[in-house]
């Protein structure tokens, strides 16, 4: 059980060394992910589409 709480304890005392992103920084990092999840999927859908009127021509 002591070992628990010396865990509990020396991982409290590590979260209070972290330097947390400002909550500016951590919006900013989400709008690049959205938008750059978005357009790969709008050019994976475009050629996916291209593939199946590909494939759909030759056969």
């Amino acid at each position: 059980m002591k070992k628990i709480i010396l865990f509990f304890k020396d991982s409290y005392a590590e979260l209070k060394r972290v330097v947390w992103p400002s909550r500016e920084s951590v919006v900013s990092s989400t709008k690049v992910v959205i938008v750059s999840t978005l357009i790969f999927a709008v050019i994976l859908g475009f050629v996916d589409f291209l593939l199946l009127k590909g494939i759909d021509f030759i056969f």
